[in-house]
């Protein structure tokens, strides 16, 4: 059956006067006006046709009416308080979908994933993989991380760090034959190439960077080809050639040892990593916890002397 209910800010005048037995301390707690207070009591009565208050001259009074009701509205308020906090907690925990590309996947956020996970226990975390654009409705997507210019239509956007290509190799090569100490050298190694498929558009690459070291005598076309960044990351840490990596998904391995920067040279992309999600005005609080957080870890990342230069 449908409630019938007096007009609720009325109800909340006379609950906060009648617990304070005072329009002045009730409006305090409202934030409205005591003469506001005082006109949505008087509603209120008009309403039910029933005096709720013995007004004085500089007091209040609840009568008989309004002593009777007031307790049930007051534990009426705090079930509508425990309510509102429930949906509010509800919106700080729960699933949180992350749409990403697999290479940042695998190189730079799950390595992450458990410091989120400490600071936000309520946060269920839902990580998809995926080179492929997602429709955030369809596809129930809270946030996406996107390597690109940083054009999202109908999206909000924050840029986590911008992106640059350097030589790596595992240290072993570096310590075998034949010699790998000038970019010369590069000539009798395997060269790796991270062909992204997601990177629309030119990226540095190895001829690129030959001509820039001045090598342009090196063929830069031979070696194999990786269409995901952290393949050729991995085909350079076993040992197969040298990668012109990508420094961002690199900072982990390369603060372990795992891989090595052999020349100083390095070249900025046009591309940077962005977070992205709806532009649908505040985010909700998992959202803005997730973003405050990889905000900082990208900051940190920066930072870092190992980090991307």
């Amino acid at each position: 059956m449908p409630r019938t209910l007096p007009p609720l800010n009325a109800l909340r005048a006379f609950e906060a006067s009648g617990r304070h037995l005072s329009f002045t301390k009730a409006s305090d707690e409202l934030g409205v006006t005591p003469a506001a207070i005082s006109h949505q009591v008087r509603q209120l009565e008009e309403y039910l046709g029933v005096a709720l208050f013995r007004r004085l001259t500089r007091a209040v009074h609840l009568t008989d009416a309004g002593q009777s009701c007031l307790p049930l509205l007051t534990q009426g308020f705090d079930k509508l308080a425990e309510a509102v906090a429930a949906l509010q907690s509800a919106e700080r925990s729960g699933v949180l979908m992350v749409s990403v590309t697999p290479s940042f996947a695998s190189k730079w956020l799950i390595p992450r994933i458990e410091r989120f996970a400490t600071l936000h226990p309520d946060v269920d975390l839902r990580i998809s993989a995926s080179i492929n654009l997602v429709d955030f409705r369809s596809d129930h997507v809270d946030v996406a991380i996107r390597f690109g210019r940083g054009q999202y239509a109908g999206l909000r956007g924050d840029k986590l760090f911008a992106e640059s290509v350097t030589p790596m190799c595992s240290p072993a090569l570096l310590q075998g034959k034949p010699s790998l100490s000038t970019p010369a050298d590069l000539r009798h190694h395997t060269l790796l190439h991270d062909d992204s498929a997601y990177t629309s558009g030119p990226t540095p690459d190895w001829r690129v960077w030959l001509k820039l070291a001045g090598h342009d005598d090196v063929d830069p076309t031979r070696g194999p080809r990786f269409s995901d960044a952290a393949h050729a990351l991995q085909a350079a840490m076993d040992g197969l050639g040298v990668v012109l990596g990508r420094e961002s998904l690199a900072v982990s391995d390369i603060a372990a040892g795992r891989l090595v920067r052999p020349f100083e040279l390095t070249l900025q992309t046009d591309f940077a990593y962005y977070l992205v999600r709806p532009d649908t005005g505040e985010d909700r609080p998992k959202v803005a916890a997730f973003r405050d957080w990889i905000l900082e870890e990208a900051q940190q990342d920066e930072q870092r002397p190992d980090g991307p230069s």
